[in-house]
């Protein structure tokens, strides 16, 4: 594997992204998102496993181990997710040495192998080695976060801030405390915000954002 040309610090945080070869389709149902949705899940807690050797496990088996690894320290912290048709971003935050390689590299892995099963296809899916950018600073942190946050929107994947806040596939519903299942470390962005109502008007106000903003087009996909 090619070295990485920006370095994976421990206590860093990172935009992390990668796409279809070719911009092709990686989900095609809501059954592809959820898939992605559980990997990430299931790797945030450092598995000893496969998810696919999980998912074979007697119910109890997948019961206790799950709760054995909630006790444990993470290798990194979650910060905002968006799953979208050809792409996905993930903004993490480092904790142990690797921990962002090791993650995002056993998310690709699986997700592909999931793919290729259902789709009956072989070969590669994402283009290469994922991309990261390291977050220098605050500024840049709120506003990365948004560009993920806002990024159904301004793709035209959703019409309106009606259907984005329903957005499944992203960590919006989570901050907006909209979401069942909660995987995410919100309080860094949070802390910067100081209220929901606050947070709510960062990200809405400006929901054309993402279409006018040069300052951060070499942290994005395009």
């Amino acid at each position: 594997m090619p070295r990485r040309i920006v370095p994976l610090v421990t206590g860093e945080i990172y935009h992390v992204f990668n796409r279809g070869i070719d911009k092709q389709i990686i989900y095609n149902s809501n059954r592809d998102f959820i898939r992605s949705f559980n990997i990430v899940k299931f790797y945030l807690l450092e598995p000893p496993v496969r998810y696919s050797q999980f998912l074979l496990l007697p119910k109890e088996v997948r019961q206790d181990l799950l709760e054995d690894l909630s006790k444990k320290d993470s290798t990194i912290d979650l910060i905002s997710y968006c799953f979208m048709p050809n792409h996905f971003h993930f903004l993490l935050q480092q904790k142990k040495e690797d921990g962002i390689l090791k993650f995002t590299r056993k998310f690709q892995i699986s997700y592909t192998k999931f793919f290729n099963m259902k789709y009956k296809r072989s070969g590669p899916l994402l283009q290469g080695q994922f991309k990261a950018v390291r977050i220098e600073d605050e500024n840049q942190l709120l506003h990365i976060s948004r560009y993920i946050h806002l990024n159904p929107l301004t793709s035209y994947i959703v019409e309106n801030q009606a259907d984005l806040k329903n957005y499944s596939w992203s960590s919006l519903p989570e901050y907006l405390n909209e979401s069942k299942d909660e995987i995410c470390s919100k309080d860094l962005i949070l802390s910067f915000l100081k209220s929901q109502q606050k947070f709510k008007k960062f990200i809405f106000d400006q929901s054309d954002y993402q279409r006018r903003l040069k300052g951060i087009k070499h942290l994005t996909l395009e």
